[in-house]
């Protein structure tokens, strides 16, 4: 269904029975992003487009901004760590995936852009991360005790001074919190037990800046961490691996209250079912999967199987298979299959020679200066003449 008239030709798209339509890969990203942009525009509903890599996904979001600032651009970033590292992701790739997670299942129409090795990964079940959100408004009891306790379970950090998302501080009658999600972060005022004012304020100096009148907190983590899921995954670990207790680091942080680095790598243990992003799509978003996605899947997953194999034999720091963390290549072409979409092929391709194209055309040459010309007459003669 269209809600709207392309601005330019679009090429071909899905529809009725037939639930792919292949695109010619073109000469320029960019006209790429253009067509996109058209797409989700005409689009009743959601669209994900899966790159091949990082750079891709960052390049396409900066380009749809630009191109499509009407339309809702959710980056879905990859964590920025192999498999199996013994490090964890940075808060701000954490903020921004809690923020697209909490989002999606309510959004009607936007964008969703994610590469593809990043679409393979696990996710909390559909519903986490929107049952531990919580609003905190002006007028509002809050207890700092038990508040603390509150964010540190959800895995907030308390710190001397609030400057990344996730972080919090207590000075007297006041709370700073950087919320997951957010571009800024807030300082809450209480006067006695109820909140005062809420304003933002700015990390680098310090200094309280406007004010509002709610701040929606998301969790810290993909995952919990209060003390049943601790137990749940201490349980789950001697279960599904024959470690002793007391020489398991990661078994050890947990019990004491702590997550230990890398900890995304287990999140399968904290849950009885996990969830893809396609769960958090649902069935009629329209797909676009990028040149080279398909081959850079298969290659994450033999890089995954590898790392799998690498550190497999270590006692006490046991990994779990990477089926449980990641949709293995052929699952994801299946899921695919299911859905609408559009493949964006290169000349290597079977299907390129019937695949549509996407209208590109390379630039003209345009000399500013020219012999016997005012300088920028051949650039200004173009524009005259071009539709666009």
């Amino acid at each position: 269904m269209l809600v709207s008239q392309p601005r330019f030709p679009l090429p071909p798209l899905p529809h009725g029975s037939q639930k792919r339509a292949d695109w010619r890969a073109p000469s320029s990203s960019s006209a790429l992003s253009l067509q996109v942009a058209q797409v989700a525009r005409v689009h009743a509903g959601m669209l994900m487009v899966v790159t091949r890599d990082s750079y891709a996904a960052h390049a396409l979001t900066a380009e749809l901004e630009m191109l499509a600032p009407e339309l809702a651009i959710l980056p879905f970033p990859d964590w920025e760590t192999l498999p199996y590292d013994l490090f964890s992701p940075q808060p701000g790739i954490v903020s921004q995936r809690v923020a697209s997670l909490y989002q999606l299942p309510t959004l009607q129409r936007g964008v969703l852009v994610v590469p593809v090795a990043t679409l393979m990964q696990r996710l909390p079940p559909l519903g986490f991360i929107a049952g531990q959100a919580l609003m905190v408004e002006c007028g509002q009891k809050l207890a700092l005790d038990t508040e603390k306790q509150r964010l540190e379970m959800a895995g907030y950090r308390n710190v001397p001074q609030v400057l990344d998302p996730g972080d919090f501080a207590v000075r007297g009658a006041l709370l700073d919190i950087f919320p997951m999600g957010s571009v800024e972060p807030y300082r809450i005022e209480l006067l006695d037990d109820e909140i005062d004012s809420i304003r933002t304020f700015d990390p680098q100096t310090q200094r309280s800046l406007a004010k509002v009148d709610a701040v929606r907190l998301l969790p810290a983590r993909e995952f919990p961490l209060d003390d049943e899921a601790s137990t749940r995954f201490r349980s789950a670990l001697r279960e599904r691996f024959p470690i002793d207790p007391r020489r398991c680091p990661l078994y050890q942080d947990m019990k004491h209250g702590g997550s230990a680095a890398g900890i995304e790598y287990y999140l399968p243990l904290f849950f009885d079912t996990t969830a893809s992003l396609f769960d958090y799509l649902g069935p009629q978003a329209l797909c676009v999967v990028g040149e080279g996605a398909h081959d850079a899947a298969a290659a994450f997953w033999a890089q995954t199987t590898d790392r799998h194999e690498q550190r497999r034999h270590d006692i006490e720091r046991p990994i779990l298979p990477p089926a449980e963390l990641f949709l293995p290549p052929e699952h994801l072409r299946e899921v695919l299959n299911q859905h609408t979409r559009i493949e964006v092929v290169g000349r290597d391709h079977p299907r390129f020679a019937q695949a549509h194209d996407v209208g590109d055309t390379v630039a003209p040459d345009l000399p500013l200066v020219h012999k016997g010309e005012a300088d920028g007459a051949a650039l200004k003669d173009f524009l005259r003449a071009y539709p666009g």
